[in-house]
């Protein structure tokens, strides 16, 4: 008499993990978690950047969106937009006949975006597109830029982002990444991981209604490659000329690559 065996059941596949600050969350979860913090600060957004930065977003911005040398007519993508500071100077940049597209997944930011726009008298050059950065809804080889203020390390897969933003350039396209990380000087660092640990939070708890949301700041800056790392991950991506620059210290850091013609 044969015995029969039956199958072994499958294994389940690992489920995929991916980091929200210095917390391992499931992969599936990040991009709702995020959607979220960001629901809750959005009206408190530039208020809060300009006091937590001591204003210096400002020149950090002006000086990243002047590295990348748009022209006129020039079509650019502002990827993670957020509330279009970046978008704003690449359409005074970018002249009459230029476009921006105003790009980010999420709808109470893209609104608050909306008058700061019309303030500087852009209505006609920035379009607002409400989207997921992993998987861009545009056409390849597109934009003659495209850039990130702030916004890849909240991805849950960042390089998939930086693969639609190549992906959406021309070939000779620009890209530009302004992002966080961490001074270069030891006795600055300690400084710095004083405030962004204990200050921060603080602050946001008490001006912004939210410690949370300013908790999850400086930990998912440190959880976000430094810039050696990053900049292979962008050759990886496809990227070539790529190159960084520190701004005060390491705080924030200018990436540019350009798309092979």
């Amino acid at each position: 008499m044969n015995h029969s065996h039956p199958n072994p059941a499958p294994q389940n596949e690992p489920e995929e993990m991916s980091f929200l600050g210095f917390r391992r969350i499931p992969a599936g979860e990040k991009g709702r978690r995020v959607l979220r913090h960001f629901n809750a600060i959005a009206g408190k957004y530039d208020f809060m950047n300009t006091i937590l930065s001591f204003g210096l977003h400002y020149p950090w911005k002006r000086w990243a969106v002047e590295t990348l040398g748009l022209k006129p007519g020039d079509r650019v993508i502002d990827v993670c937009g957020g509330t279009a500071d970046l978008s704003i100077l690449a359409g005074r940049l970018a002249g009459e006949r230029g476009r921006v597209f105003l790009y980010d997944i999420n709808r109470s930011m893209l609104e608050g975006a909306r008058p700061k726009v019309s303030r500087a008298f852009l209505n006609d050059r920035v379009r607002y597109v409400q989207g997921n950065a992993e998987q861009i809804s545009f056409p390849q080889g597109l934009f003659d830029a495209a850039l990130a203020g702030f916004g890849i390390r909240n991805l849950t897969h960042m390089e998939r982002g930086l693969a639609e933003m190549h992906r959406v350039l021309k070939p000779g396209g620009k890209f530009l990444c302004l992002e966080f990380s961490l001074p270069t000087f030891p006795w600055f660092r300690s400084l710095y991981d004083f405030y962004s640990f204990h200050l921060m939070p603080l602050a946001g708890k008490l001006l912004a209604g939210t410690r949370e949301a300013y908790l999850y700041l400086p930990e998912s800056i440190r959880k976000f490659p430094p810039p050696e790392e990053l900049s292979r991950i962008l050759r990886e991506v496809g990227f070539t000329r790529v190159a960084y620059r520190r701004l005060t210290n390491g705080i924030a850091v200018i990436y540019t690559g350009v798309k092979r013609t």
